[in-house]
């Protein structure tokens, strides 16, 4: 191939890898910071954009929610109990500028603040609490944080509490407790079920004493229930007015 073809062919692809370079697609979720000689130049939005190649460099920002994993931090709560306690971050980038200039690292130092503001709130909290105020805790966090990380062009839109891990003996100590606190409620439970069976047995006593017609009645229902069976054998208790009434017509019998 000739000299002037080769040159040719070079400036042709060398060309068209400047035209290709120049050509920037910003997807609907991304934001592309354009620096000019080094200098922040513009952000582009979503849509084609050209740029000058070598004059331009670009930096790439997505911008839709994400999520940091805080790792289980070791607690001292307010009563001296130490647990471990993660979190789930959710943010968005609300300003690709200063996510890319006014921090190296936005994701990392955004973890940071994340896992020493987690130490710092639940620290305050006495144990009862951490377990019982989880929403007002996630709440204060929220604020905190979001309010670190607003200078990076970070805002936090919500933060969850994933898992408040006890030590085992607090474990142990709870569950005992846990089951202490049945068995008392059972226990008042049955006593208060005994309380009503007594009241109505005496309402029945006054009743059935009120009537004796009706004691005999209760009598012969209870000798029909317990005794099911032809097989079966049952003792009545006679009243003393019968046996003496059957041993005096016995008497008389006797002498006539």
């Amino acid at each position: 191939m000739p000299v002037g073809l080769t040159i040719v062919a070079v400036l042709v692809i060398v060309a068209l890898g400047v035209i290709l370079s120049s050509i920037k697609i910003v997807s609907e979720y991304d934001r592309l910071i354009v620096f000019r000689w080094g200098k922040y130049y513009k952000v582009l939005n979503p849509g084609f954009h050209l740029i000058i190649p070598i004059w331009e460099k670009t930096v790439g920002v997505d911008v839709r929610i994400r999520t940091i994993d805080v790792v289980p931090q070791e607690v001292i709560t307010r009563d001296n109990v130490t647990i471990k306690v993660d979190a789930v971050v959710y943010f968005y980038i609300f300003d690709p500028k200063l996510a890319v200039c006014a921090a190296e690292n936005y994701m990392l130092a955004s973890s940071l603040i994340a896992q020493t503001t987690l130490r710092d709130v639940v620290g305050q909290y006495a144990l009862d609490d951490v377990l019982s105020k989880r929403d007002v805790i996630a709440g204060k966090l929220t604020e905190i944080i979001d309010k670190e990380t607003d200078p990076w062009g970070v805002k936090v839109t919500a933060v969850e509490l994933k898992q408040v891990i006890l030590p085992d003996k607090m474990q142990r100590v709870m569950a005992a407790e846990a089951e202490a606190e049945r068995e008392k409620r059972a226990k008042l439970i049955h006593a208060q079920g005994e309380l009503e069976s007594s009241t109505k047995l005496i309402e029945a006593a006054k009743a059935m004493a009120a009537e004796p017609s009706s004691m005999q009645l209760r009598f012969l229902q209870t000798l029909n229930e317990i005794a099911p069976e032809k097989t079966t054998i049952v003792i009545v208790p006679m009243p003393e007015s019968i046996i003496k009434t059957v041993q005096k017509i016995g008497e008389h019998t006797n002498r006539d």
